[in-house]
């Protein structure tokens, strides 16, 4: 039997991005020691008091089915979070509990496209982004940024690609570059958006992991809560990746229509999981500071580190779990110097490639693993990428790169 086009097309006929992951972990199936720096998963495990309060509200008996929405608990703390955050009036009409971050990007682009309306998204994006909105049977359209500006969208650009658009997908702070949009830049993306009237899809799974800057919800500017829809998570600011627990903020007659959707498809989350997250939330912002500390600790570290080079680039690494490494002084591509550096090095990273044209001859590496650990991965990819560059010139003696011994 033949399969729907829409379910064969997710990746656009081309590869999803994640090659060298999968080649990092057949590997380390082979029992091969590979240091990993690909996913945006925490070295730490969700905190034991959670897990405590899960297990408690399991045990207690909410594993049956959870109200569709939410429970009106988490619903009012999700709610009373992002008021408190933004400054914008929010209610649990304003707020669909999801299966997580991703669950609540399908479910956005399912509310603001019918099939065949384009929907634009910023490259460098997230790898799953053109997937999600061909899921929808919308058609993906990338709106291009540059390096030298550090990957801020620019205004003309988002004008050009505008016209006939139905919707427009951002992430700040950003992955796979690091970044946190300037505040004019959001100005013109709501600027953008209300004059060609466009939904705004904010991806803002990443805002309390800021290092620079201000993290700035669109939502929040004059105009934008009427067609603005606004993704969170438990997974980055809690070490919940796991327990898949995310929301869509937005207009009620919006999360009204969605909810509807979630009871043709998800049917919710498990309330136990709910409960959990409500006690999660409830510990403050000191405990999301925490949770935050050690990618702002190896981001000053890497800092350091790369400031005694001249190879590698590093894009302002203002925000989220990430560095972009600009690698184009001593590669010819991102997916050429990860699979290079993975058999050389056995250190694994992303390719730029991986997260859209914008980021060709860059390479995306995550801050998770132990602060010694990574500091020791860093150094080793600096000086793979010294020995790389000379390798170009010629100018090494035998032709391979400098390799550093692992630590004693």
């Amino acid at each position: 039997m033949q399969l729907s086009k829409r379910i064969t097309s997710l990746t656009g006929g081309v590869s999803d991005g994640w090659d060298v992951f999968y080649r990092a972990r057949a590997m380390v199936a082979a029992g091969e020691k590979v240091t990993e720096l690909t996913i945006g998963e925490h070295d730490i495990r969700t905190a034991a008091p959670i897990l405590k309060e899960m297990h408690e509200q399991a045990m207690s008996g909410h594993t049956g089915y959870a109200m569709v929405p939410g429970t009106d608990t988490l619903r009012d703390t999700v709610a009373k979070r992002v008021q408190d955050r933004t400054g914008v009036p929010t209610t649990r009409a304003n707020v669909l509990i999801t299966p997580g971050g991703q669950a609540a990007l399908f479910a956005a682009h399912a509310a603001a496209c019918d099939p065949g309306d384009t929907a634009l998204y910023i490259d460098p994006y997230y790898a799953t982004y053109p997937g999600t909105i061909r899921g929808v049977s919308a058609i993906p359209q990338a709106v291009q940024t540059r390096a030298e500006d550090a990957f801020q969208p620019r205004k003309a650009d988002l004008e050009t690609a505008a016209k006939g658009a139905r919707s427009l997908l951002i992430n700040t702070p950003n992955n796979p570059t690091g970044v946190v949009y300037a505040h004019q830049t959001l100005k013109d993306i709501a600027g953008v958006v209300s004059d060609k009237n466009l939904w705004l899809i904010s991806d803002e799974v990443y805002d309390t992991q800021v290092w620079e800057g201000e993290h700035i919800s669109p939502r929040s500017l004059p105009g934008m809560a009427d067609r603005t829809l606004v993704v969170g998570s438990m997974s980055k600011s809690h070490a919940m990746t796991g327990s898949r627990c995310g929301w869509i903020i937005g207009p009620e007659a919006a999360i009204d229509k969605l909810i509807t959707l979630a009871t043709h498809t998800t049917y919710g989350v498990p309330g136990y999981i709910q409960d959990a997250s409500v006690f999660a939330l409830d510990q403050g912002t000191d405990f999301e500071t925490d949770i935050a500390a050690p990618f702002r600790r190896r981001r000053d570290a890497a800092r350091k580190i790369l400031a005694g080079q001249n190879v590698l680039g590093l894009i302002p690494a203002q925000g989220a779990m990430y560095l972009m490494l600009d690698i184009r002084a001593c590669a010819e591509s991102g997916e050429g110097f990860a699979n290079a550096l993975l058999d050389h090095e056995k250190i694994a990273v992303m390719p730029g490639e991986s997260f859209g044209q914008s980021a060709a001859g860059h390479i995306r590496v995550a801050m998770t693993i132990e602060d010694n650990a990574f500091a020791h991965a860093l150094r080793r990819i600096s000086a793979f990428a010294d020995g790389q560059a000379a390798r170009r010139k010629g100018a090494h003696p035998n032709g391979a790169p400098q390799i550093i011994s692992e630590p004693k």
